[in-house]
């Protein structure tokens, strides 16, 4: 086993040895080491002092710890054996009682986004310091014992340059000089009992936006908002703190606890992974959310809802914490499911748009996708390590299991379910719980039996499929109705849904509901009497109301309807559902690419809902590009543009949809678009309205960079121009999109042979590599993904000490989407089954593989169309 790897039967022994009481925590940012001389790498390494109070029963144990070594370690005041430090672990032999163990550590800062990440600001050289530690890389930083049961106290003390900015999970600070020139202490006060990856350090030349939030109690709390100082212009910090203070309001009145900590920070820092993390009172954003040029309503919205997702765990996962990472899922779904509920509250009562048309619109897509996957696995997963749980960061932990908690709330009723969770956060607060804790105070809430709901939603993997089947009198009534349910021979299992029918009309109002019901459906077959008698009208519409997570199958005759008419369908979760049913029989191979293409053409151009917007012109593009028979697919993507040119010309200048539609019209453009493009890119024959801003600018110089209209002097001209960590990562990926040997092999060597690269920057090379009409240039790497997957298997070179999301980037941007045909899938195959892989590189080659039968799938299917 990797020794970073930690197991949950490891886990599970140590918290029968040992207790957590609390952690008292030196990180010394100077640049010294103990003695006070300077360090060797000062840029790279820091020393940090770890002492833990614990109790033990006298057995054998560990403490956790990833360093460059060990300066010294005692324990109750006894010296130990630096030396016995070994593979991430340093032993502990302690008799029963409590104890103090003090471990002095030389760490490494990374440029992974993984431990204490360190970034130098090419716009003006300043430094900055963020922590992140989830899964378990608090150990990147300090001793410790981790894993999420272990909580305690934690109090930190830092040593950092005296013009810094300093925050940590405690309002609770004094500053002080010393103990060296220029360098100053910053003393925290101790935490209530948290969990280590949950603990936080953020460090630097920040600039902070000084505020406070109000609670219900009528106390104002510390909601301080930190930025990059090269990013102080792009930050609205009124909008987010009142986006935060409206959360404050609605999640102390419906989980039914105040606010269980004593401030609540936010950082929006440069380089992260993910979309954020939810440290306690001290969460980061990545700064990308701080936007520098226009975005739509929708990426507002957007962002809106992630300060909402990290606002809900305060309670759910930092208040009351999982046992074991085997409930991921739920700390995650529950964030998910809340950040929607509150921004529903928050709508009712400001206005705004309806956040579960943009969850059905984009978020459960993400879920049906991942669902549908080789590697799906249930929404409780079996988390039996690090290593498994690092994988499940995926569409089934955050969306399935949010799409199955709204059923589940559908299905106890919505105030059954919050006072369940009040009970729940009550009883545990400032501990850890497991599935079954919740679950026990959901049945005392309801009066429900959830037994099968958790044996058949969350145990088992795999999405269901809902279609209608019925018979007509001649007058276009029903004489029988019944909801057909199937499932996959992999995953065969058939659940209980509630699900809303609705029947929609062609009036003079539109297309309307005209009748419906809620039902609860079992099994394959499920009649429905109570639609005897009643006209089928013009659209049947399963899943009406979208209770439920299941794909949805669309009649002949509705289908038709849907084409003629879904710009009179004006309901806009209706509408919603109807183009996610559409997408699901286009990547099914039921709908031909070209005619979902057609269909998206007729609906946008009476689509308001600015997420739809953007997901129906992705999901053309992509049908367009990866699903349509490759003789068909100038054709198709000829006529999409030409649909999203003209309504640009249409769109109000700068409007959202104006921006939308630039943007779509930007990634698929083909080389007949070369010339407009250059031309805005000078100013010419710009759109009225449409500001070509700096994040523009570069979309059009990736754009001319993958069709061969770019050269590396163009790019580095626009990298002088936005003399920007982003201009940087951006001009990274247009080297790297450019069509020829020379630069493909520049790139490739970048993502494979050179360490250090900064993560956002190596990100940017690897989704930028591989494009449409670059089939040619891109066939010698496909032999060469096949050795790149050997060396990060063996952990070979840099992958030996490349952080996770790195190898995700390379393993999952590089496949060789392209050029994967028939022939190459076949070997592909063989290739897999000759050796024994690792699970990260067996998983992602399963997924590539299966999303390339896929597209193989639907280029047949619109071949077979074609010839119709």
């Amino acid at each position: 086993m990797n020794p970073v790897n930690i197991t949950r039967e490891e886990a599970q022994i140590r918290s029968t040895v040992i207790s957590t009481i609390g952690y008292r925590v030196v990180v010394d940012l100077s640049g010294r080491d103990p003695q006070g001389n300077p360090l060797a790498d000062p840029t790279g390494t820091f020393v940090s002092s770890s002492t833990i109070a614990f109790t033990s029963n006298g057995e054998p144990t560990h403490a956790d710890l990833i360093a460059e070594g060990v300066y010294a370690a005692e324990l109750d005041g006894v010296p130990l054996d630096p030396a016995a430090f070994h593979d991430h672990r340093y032993p502990i032999e302690a008799p029963a009682g409590e104890h103090r163990l003090t471990i002095v550590a030389l760490c490494r800062y990374s440029h992974s986004g993984e431990g204490l990440h360190r970034f130098v600001d090419p716009a003006d050289n300043r430094t900055y310091l963020y922590s992140q530690f989830e899964i378990a890389d608090a150990r990147r930083v300090y001793a410790d014992f981790e894993q999420p049961d272990q909580k305690g106290t934690f109090q930190l003390e830092v040593i950092a340059p005296s013009g810094w900015t300093v925050i940590s999970n405690s309002g609770e600070v004094t500053v002080s000089d010393g103990p060296y020139d220029d360098v100053s202490t910053w003393q925290f006060g101790a935490t209530p009992r948290i969990s280590t990856y949950l603990t936080a350090l953020v460090a630097g030349d920040y600039h902070v936006d000084s505020g406070t939030v109000r609670t219900r109690a009528g106390a104002d709390i510390q909601a301080n908002i930190l930025c990059r100082q090269s990013m102080v212009q792009f930050l609205d910090a009124e909008r987010i703190r009142t986006t935060t203070q409206r959360g404050f309001e609605v999640y102390e009145a419906e989980f039914g606890h105040p606010y269980p900590f004593g401030k609540y920070d936010q950082s929006f820092v440069p380089e992260f992974n993910a979309g954020a993390m939810e440290n306690v009172g001290c969460v980061t954003h990545r700064d990308d959310y701080l936007f520098r040029s226009k975005v739509t309503a929708a990426a507002y919205d957007s962002r809106d809802n992630t300060i909402l997702h990290e606002l809900a765990h305060m309670w759910f996962g930092d208040l009351v914490t999982m046992t074991w990472w085997d409930d991921l899922w739920l700390n995650e779904s529950f964030a998910e499911w809340a950040s929607h509920h509150c921004q529903e509250k928050i709508v009712a009562r400001y206005g705004g748009v309806n956040p579960w048309v943009s969850f059905a619109n984009q978020r459960k897509t993400w879920g049906y996708t991942q669902d549908q996957l080789p590697t799906t696995h249930p929404i409780a997963a079996d988390m039996v390590d690090l290593a498994t749980v690092e994988q499940n960061f995926d569409g089934i932990t955050y969306a399935k299991g949010a799409s199955t908690l709204k059923q589940l709330v559908a299905f106890v009723g919505e105030e059954a379910f919050l006072a369940g969770v009040r009970a729940y956060l009550a009883e545990h607060a400032f501990g850890n719980a497991q599935l079954s804790d919740l679950l026990d105070q959901l049945q005392k809430s309801s009066g429900r039996d959830l037994s099968d709901f958790t044996a058949s939603w969350l145990r088992t993997p795999g999405v269901n499929t809902v279609r209608p089947d019925f018979d007509l009198d001649g007058n276009g009534n029903f004489t029988r109705f019944d909801v057909v349910q199937s499932a996959s021979a992999q995953f065969p299992t058939l659940r209980t849904h509630r699900l809303g029918i609705g029947i929609y009309s062609l009036t003079d109002s539109g297309l309307v509901r005209t009748d419906g019901l809620e039902v609860d459906i079992h099994g394959e077959r499920t009649p429905i009497a109570a639609l005897a008698g009643h006209p089928r009208g013009d659209l049947i519409l399963l899943n009406d109301a979208d209770l439920t997570y299941a794909k949805v199958r669309l009649d002949e005759a509705s289908l038709a309807t849907l084409t003629a008419h879904i710009d009179q369908l004006a309901d806009p979760l209706a509408r919603a559902l109807c183009w996610g049913a559409a997408w699901d029989m286009c990547r099914d191979a039921e709908l031909a690419a070209q005619d979902y293409v057609a269909l998206v053409s007729s609906g946008l151009p009476s689509e308001q809902d600015l997420t739809a917007v953007q997901s129906l012109i992705r999901q053309a593009s992509a049908a367009t590009l990866s699903y349509t028979a490759p003789r068909l697919r100038e054709g198709v993507r000829a006529d999409l543009v030409a649909t999203l040119a003209g309504l640009l010309k249409q769109a109000e200048p700068g409007s959202d949809h104006q921006l939308a539609l630039t943007n779509g019209l930007v990634a698929l453009i083909g080389a007949a678009g070369v010339t407009l493009l250059k031309g805005w890119l000078a100013g010419e024959e710009v759109p009225e309205g449409l500001e070509v801003d700096q994040d523009l600018r570069w979309r059009i110089v990736s754009a001319l960079a993958r069709l061969g209209a770019a050269d590396a002097d163009l790019i580095a001209a626009e990298r002088d121009r936005d003399n920007t960590s982003s201009g940087a990562e951006q001009a990274a990926g247009a080297l790297a999109a450019l069509p020829t040997p020379q630069a493909k092999e520049a790139a490739w060597a970048r993502a494979t042979e050179e360490a250090g690269v900064p993560n956002e920057t190596y990100r940017s090379i690897v989704s930028h590599f591989a494009n449409p009409d670059q089939e040619e240039v891109l066939k010698p790497f496909a032999a060469r993904y096949l050795q790149l997957c050997e060396a990060i298997d063996a952990g070979q070179g840099q992958w030996s000490a490349a952080g996770h999301a790195q190898i995700q980037n390379a393993l999952l941007w590089l496949f060789p989407s392209e050029v994967a045909d028939r022939e190459w899938l076949d070997e592909l195959s063989g290739w897999m089954n000759s050796r024994t892989l690792s699970s990260t590189v067996r998983r992602v080659l399963l997924e590539r593989a299966d999303a390339a039968e896929r597209a193989l799938r639907c280029q047949a299917r619109s071949a077979e169309a074609a010839t119709r």
